[in-house]
């Protein structure tokens, strides 16, 4: 038994050495904290690098400057310019002269209202120009209605009678607004002459086809692309921006979600997905996020350490602090750090947003580790006391029974003991 009672000192103190080394032997369901701190600036070559940001004030609004919005890519705020001729859009001119007489009434119709010529439709040719008699090839690509007007009366004041001339689009084949995707009723339309935003031209399109927190807005302009949630336009109206000729608004769902693993209070999500959680908002904080994992376990978690796992670009990791030398990439993984433990980390979370696809976890506190070590040790120490333990028991009851067997219960001797 001295040999068994000295094994069992060894295994404890195998145990106690590798748990003081960090090696992870105990279950559990991620990383402990020391191993998230410590991972960010490994020199292993299997291991993939990532910068440790703490949750501050100042973090928060850096990010907050980088949420997708429509606002920020395109800020200009003026109404569009008015809307000018294109090639193939159909055009009236109507000329007046003052008396008869003149280059288009002749002299036997009288002085009259209405002194005027209606020439035919027509459309704006190839090379950008319409056909005005006695005037000739007239510039309309491009230019405005008024434009357009007074070039014809420059063009025959010498001849015409106080010439006036009104021109008018018929049919306006270009300076259209295409909407299209998740819309009712997607449309090429013609832009507004008195101009509109782009909640009024989703709404000619129909509006949004699917719920509009799922609803995502993109616009494409000269080249240029910006993206935001549709609740984004309802709600901050710097981003229901004027829209402008050729532009093209494409309306697409994409649900967003997160995943919440570690010491969280509950992980089975409903639509069965273990550990996905869908926003069911446009938009959702820290704090709302934590929420609708069930909060903390209070048996497990570790206040102090709450991470989120997110890639950011780099543009924003720089404007972050981080070094993003040895990152090759465009894309940084980054692992936030919250701090429950401080009062301010609850109003922190309440204005740090939440992005599609975002990793939470929350670590169990060291406590919980050390019990749960602990008791592994307690396991170890009776698994390895079960044999001799047993083995006592049986040269017990086999003394016994030679003691029995050999002086009978009722005899007069007297067991050697």
């Amino acid at each position: 038994m001295g040999g068994a009672g000295h094994f069992v000192r060894v295994a404890i103190l195998g145990l106690l050495a590798l748990a003081a080394a960090g090696c992870s032997i105990m279950p559990t369901t991620g990383p402990e904290i020391g191993e998230i701190y410590r991972g960010g600036d490994t020199d292993d070559p299997t291991r993939l690098p990532y910068a440790l940001v703490k949750i501050t004030p100042q973090i928060v609004d850096i990010l907050a400057s980088y949420a997708p919005r429509i606002g920020t890519v395109f800020p200009d705020r003026r109404p569009p310019r008015e809307i000018t001729f294109g090639i193939g859009d159909s055009v009236s001119v109507s000329i007046f002269e003052a008396a008869a007489g003149g280059l288009y009434i002749p002299i036997e119709a009288g002085v009259r209202p209405g002194n005027f010529i209606t020439l035919p439709n027509q459309n704006v040719d190839t090379s950008g120009n319409i056909s005005v008699p006695y005037a000739g090839a007239v510039r309309a690509l491009g230019r405005t209605p008024s434009q357009v007007q007074q070039e014809i009366v420059d063009a025959i004041k010498n001849r015409a009678i106080d010439p006036q001339a009104v021109v008018s689009l018929v049919e306006q084949r270009t300076s259209l607004i295409s909407v299209l995707g998740e819309v009712n009723t997607p449309n090429r339309f013609p832009a507004n002459y008195a101009g509109e935003h782009i909640l009024d031209s989703i709404t000619r399109a129909g509006g949004p086809k699917g719920p509009g927190h799922e609803t995502w807005v993109m616009l494409e302009r000269e080249g240029r692309r910006a993206t935001a949630p549709f609740g984004a336009l309802v709600y901050e109206p710097s981003n229901n921006i004027w829209t402008h000729p050729g532009d093209t608004i494409y309306l697409y769902r994409e649900p967003q979600t997160f995943a919440a693993f570690g010491a969280v209070a509950a992980n089975s999500i409903s639509g069965g997905i273990q550990g996905v959680i869908n926003f069911g908002e446009w938009r959702i904080s820290l704090t709302e996020a934590l929420g609708k994992a069930s909060g903390l376990s209070d048996a497990l978690a570790e206040p102090s350490a709450i991470f989120l796992y997110r890639g950011e670009i780099r543009e924003v990791a720089e404007r972050l602090g981080i070094d993003c030398s040895r990152f090759p990439g465009p894309i940084i993984p980054v692992i936030y750090n919250l701090n429950l433990r401080n009062p301010d980390g609850f109003m922190l979370a309440t204005k740090f947003q939440m992005r599609n696809k975002d990793v939470l976890y929350v670590a169990n506190a060291t406590s919980v580790e050390i019990s749960k070590a602990l008791n592994y040790f307690r396991l170890t120490v009776a698994t390895v006391n079960d044999p001799i333990v047993a083995a006592t028991n049986a040269y017990n009851l086999n003394l016994v029974a030679r003691v029995n067997n050999r002086f009978p219960i009722g005899t007069s001797s007297s067991p050697p003991f």
